[in-house]
């Protein structure tokens, strides 16, 4: 490890952040702290805030590894890592069909029931359809409440619990704002707990101490994330051994069914007779000072800055496959 590190020390590593989706924000606070970490482990760091001129700016700072801490729509949909597989630029975290794949809810949703991996019922209503709460309810089998949401956005952006009929208007079309697909689906009651992985090249994913959120009011919005104070986070989640067991087991599935690399989390709803519904998988976790991944890594023992280096790692196979085309 340490002859490869050392071929990651010499190389420029360039912290993509921000972009333009509506995480921009959340974004750059991730991107400033992996920025600092890597300057205080002694990597040659530089911040690059991704826009029109991105192709231009990785040039003229002569990035040679990019270091992915973009959210949401364009940073973990597989478009960045398009482009710079296009460019020859190696990159962390997962490929492009693992991030398409995980940031799309429908399609992993496809994945995860095709591999026997439990995921809430519902449906998809793509904007311009014109579909009841009757209809939608009839169909699917479900009942009041269920969850309206953007197919492809995170931080619970778009988001509603659907209580009542006179919500469901309202409630799809914020989802279709963000997204031409909504998804509808039930709402599961109990837990909300998060499952943090990280993998290395060749190893099995080291499967991180479960985080159980408890949100202001039982829900785990926008502001309940990023606003200091407000959800009460318990780490390791006081669950029943069997079911951190299980939820563990069905993460590592998730993972390496999706086919992710690096740092990735998965999300779930437990009820309160501790059966785990799998909710979605984030390819690019937050690194701030409130995200999850560091809080889980912490509880395992591993530091922001080691947690930092051992995704920056993840680049590393596609810098050896850059190395063997050249």
């Amino acid at each position: 490890m340490k002859t490869e590190r050392r071929r990651l020390t010499q190389a420029r590593i360039g912290v993509l952040m921000g972009g333009q989706s509506s995480e921009r924000e959340v974004s750059l606070r991730t991107g400033a702290a992996v920025h600092g970490a890597l300057c205080r482990l002694g990597y040659d760091a530089v911040t690059v805030d991704v826009g029109p001129t991105l192709s231009r700016d990785l040039q003229e700072q002569k990035i040679a590894v990019a270091f992915l801490a973009l959210h949401g729509p364009g940073g973990e949909d597989g478009s960045i890592q398009g482009f710079l597989e296009t460019v020859g630029i190696p990159y962390t975290g997962s490929g492009v069909q693992a991030s398409a794949v995980g940031m799309h809810k429908v399609t992993t949703k496809t994945v995860l029931a095709a591999h026997a991996i439990p995921v809430p019922a519902g449906m998809v209503i793509k904007r311009g359809e014109r579909i009841s709460h009757a209809q939608a309810l009839r169909s699917t089998k479900l009942r009041w409440p269920v969850v309206v949401k953007p197919a492809s956005e995170g931080s619970t952006i778009g988001v509603t619990i659907v209580k009542k009929p006179a919500q469901w208007n309202p409630a799809l079309s914020l989802a279709h704002r963000y997204d031409r697909e909504a998804m509808v689906e039930a709402y599961i009651p109990g837990h909300e707990v998060t499952v943090s992985l990280l993998g290395r090249e060749n190893e099995t994913p080291v499967v991180l101490p479960a985080v159980e959120i408890v949100a202001p009011g039982g829900f785990y919005d926008f502001s309940a994330k990023y606003e200091k104070g407000k959800t009460q986070y318990l780490c390791p989640a006081p669950l029943p051994a069997a079911v951190t067991k299980e939820i563990g087991l069905l993460a590592l599935r998730a993972f390496e069914v999706l086919g992710c690399a690096g740092a990735a989390r998965v999300d779930f709803r437990i009820t309160p007779r501790g059966r785990p519904y799998v909710l979605e998988l984030n390819t690019v976790p937050g690194m701030t000072e409130t995200s999850l991944l560091p809080m889980a890594a912490v509880q395992a023992g591993i530091g922001y800055e080691e947690l930092t280096e051992r995704i920056l790692e993840s680049a590393l196979a596609r810098m050896k496959n850059k190395e063997h085309a050249a």
